[in-house]
């Protein structure tokens, strides 16, 4: 049996106060890179509070997320914003407080790539839902909401899922396991042994591939139907005054690029001869 450290509870405070500020900063930094239906955005400081749920447990990560992500929205808006408050605060508290759940009963580095995938989908997915349908048609009654057909409300909701799942995914687990290694090393007394004990080089080499090799190809086929489609054309035209012609160019140069780079690191990592 691993031994799982008792955190003292102002250790717990003071950590869920570092994370929920790093957060808010991650967030707001990137808060202007929209999704390519013109709410939501580009985020991948979703490494933030997955490490400190890995390290500190569920409710560290789950308030820290809950408040930074209120802070960063707030900030964006000039005021407190209820579409964060509706939809963003639940699901990113009961996103990274299922992450920081499950591996606190048991750590290994197949467990985390495992729920990783299932907590980003479904934090996603209640973020998505709310904020379309609880937010922008019930609280807020956007005309350009309430004007469409629950199959288009549906669709937009699943649509703002998987782009959030494919642009986050990548960066909590190319970017949060070596910090996770890099502080079980550094501060061992606060972290269970199983965590510590964990290597990159047990990284299991299919699914860590797998989960790379998807999001970027599904990248590399949005940007093509943003360059080559009407898609492009029904953004720029419909959402004039959110994707400008600068915002498209980056727009397509982060599916394109990130796309790429992605499908490469896991052909390479999937391909690699184990020595």
């Amino acid at each position: 049996m691993t031994s799982k450290p008792k955190q003292p509870a102002t250790l717990l405070l003071v950590t869920m106060a570092i994370n929920a500020a790093l957060y808010a900063v991650g967030s707001f930094a990137t808060a202007y890179i929209p999704s390519p239906w013109g709410v939501g955005q580009f985020r991948p400081a979703v490494i933030i509070p997955a490490f400190f749920a890995t390290i500190f447990g569920p409710w560290v990560g789950g308030i820290g997320a809950a408040l930074g992500t209120l802070i960063a929205d707030s900030i964006k808006h000039g005021q407190l914003y209820f579409g964060s408050l509706i939809a963003a605060v639940p699901g990113n508290f009961i996103g990274f407080f299922l992450f920081g759940y499950v591996l606190k009963k048991k750590f290994n580095w197949a467990r985390f790539i495992t729920i990783a995938n299932v907590t980003l989908v479904i934090a996603n997915l209640i973020v998505a839902f709310l904020y379309v349908f609880a937010f922008k048609v019930l609280y807020a009654s956007a005309p350009s909401y309430t004007a469409l057909s629950s199959d288009a409300l549906v669709m937009l909701s699943i649509g703002l899922t998987i782009f959030w799942f494919v642009t986050m995914l990548p960066f909590v687990l190319l970017v949060t396991p070596p910090l996770i290694v890099a502080v079980s090393n550094a501060f061992p007394s606060i972290v269970a042994d199983d965590v510590r004990q964990s290597t990159l080089k047990e990284l299991p080499r299919r699914p860590f591939a797998l989960s790379m090799l998807v999001p970027g190809v599904i990248m590399i086929i949005i940007g093509l139907a943003t360059t080559y489609t009407v898609f492009g054309t029904y953004l720029s035209t419909n959402f004039a005054s959110t994707f400008s012609t600068t915002i498209m160019a980056l727009l397509q140069l982060l599916f394109y690029g990130s796309g790429i780079i992605l499908s490469a690191l896991g052909l390479v990592v999937l391909l690699r001869k184990n020595k």
